[in-house]
């Protein structure tokens, strides 16, 4: 497998994050609205983090750890 990925700049990985946190939060009203009829989710950490990795991966971003 041939590594051909290039790290985003700042301002890009920003971009980024707030894009996917901002499809998380309205992914997340709804989940709320409609499968927990409007109850506050007091998991929502963990049900944003879940939403984020699988947005993330779809759209063929990968996490790398530091460079050792």
């Amino acid at each position: 497998m041939n590594d051909t990925s290039t790290p985003l700049t700042p301002e890009a990985t920003l971009a980024l994050v707030l894009d996917i946190l901002n499809e998380a939060a309205e992914a997340h009203g709804v989940h709320e609205a409609t499968v927990l009829g409007g109850v506050h989710d007091v998991e929502w950490p963990q049900w944003y983090a879940d939403h984020m990795v699988a947005n993330l991966e779809a759209h063929g971003y990968q996490i790398v750890g530091p460079t050792p």
